[in-house]
């Protein structure tokens, strides 16, 4: 019987184990190890006697990692996300180890999180939830804008940026997009634009594409510049797709209505950890927190049931194709 053990750089969490255990049944071959370890060059050779590892999106998967995994035998790395920029792919390939991704675990729930964070940001929602828990109903400073009949403009249109698009659809907005590749279910209703058009003509711009080199700190202050004023931007896919130095610089000139995050530069030393009783380790989060146009989340556009239920299928499914020796879509 193959077992491949389980990791997640912060720690197995209750909701990890529940989803997973959930359907482990279905899988026979495939016996599952929690450990709260985090996975590095370290903790790689506690993978001894493991078919496989499964790790998050703040997992250190670098070269060294990868070959003291290739040493304890590991041929498998499972993501539990769709992301895989901090997997080094080159060296896993040299070490003859499979890297399988989730790529569709549910658009949706990352869109609607998107959804929400530019209308927490816009409406200052939660700003105006401390002030009323106080007591407090005066609503001087938190005037929002209308996003009806307004521009959305949707950077990448894979499934999560097409499930933003047909819920800024829905609101009564025109939708533009910017994507190397048109997605063709999307042509009845989106016009597909250049990035320099994208951000001169968008009332709201919501990112949702994967990291690579091209598109590291995509919106910089260069960009910023060529978005007109009161602009909302959300962000719910990688950090590094904004440079924040820049974005504070933008925040402070008042070129933003409001500013979602769920992702943020820097952000595998803050998340998924209490630092309540702490200074953050990332300064740059910090001072973003206290704008109060700026609402940030903890990477949780993943965090639903049925998100964590489809991670889990698709997850074990993945191990058992890699054992078999079959090739499927999330190589």
């Amino acid at each position: 019987m193959a077992k491949w053990s389980y990791h997640q750089a912060v720690g197995s969490k209750g909701f990890d184990k529940e989803s997973f255990n959930a359907i482990i049944d279905r899988y026979p071959d495939i016996d599952i190890d929690y450990t709260s370890h985090e996975l590095g060059p370290r903790s790689a050779t506690m993978a001894n006697g493991y078919d496989a590892i499964c790790a998050f999106v703040n997992a250190n998967i670098g070269a060294k990692t990868l070959t003291v995994l290739a040493k304890n035998n590991v041929k498998i790395v499972l993501m539990r996300c769709a992301g895989y920029n901090n997997v080094d792919t080159e060296a896993a390939k040299k070490l003859g180890i499979i890297v399988k991704i989730v790529p569709g675990y549910s658009p949706e729930a990352v869109a609607e999180l998107a959804m929400g964070l530019a209308l927490a940001a816009n409406r200052r929602i939660c700003k105006t939830y401390n002030r009323v828990r106080d007591n407090n109903f005066d609503i001087d400073g938190l005037c929002g804008v209308n996003l009806f009949q307004k521009t959305a403009g949707i950077i990448g249109t894979g499934k999560i940026g097409a499930a933003m698009c047909r819920i800024c659809a829905g609101f009564g907005m025109k939708v533009i997009a910017y994507d190397m590749y048109k997605n063709p279910a999307l042509e009845q209703f989106v016009e597909y634009v250049s990035l320099d058009e994208l951000l001169s003509r968008s009332d709201l711009i919501s990112l949702h594409c994967p990291l690579t080199e091209e598109n590291y700190h995509m919106i910089n202050m260069d960009a910023i510049n060529k978005m007109h004023d009161d602009v909302i931007l959300v962000n719910t896919s990688r950090g590094a797709l904004i440079n924040t130095s820049d974005l504070i610089k933008g925040i402070k000139m008042g070129k933003f209505q409001g500013v979602g995050l769920d992702v943020y530069e820097e952000e595998d030393r803050d998340i998924y950890y209490d630092h309540s009783s702490s200074l953050l380790p990332n300064p740059s989060a910090s001072r973003l927190m206290d704008y109060p146009n700026v609402v940030m989340t903890a990477h949780q556009g993943f965090y639903t049931k049925e998100a964590l239920y489809a991670i889990a299928e698709t997850t074990l499914r993945n191990a058992q194709d890699a054992m078999n020796g079959i090739q499927n879509e999330n190589n």
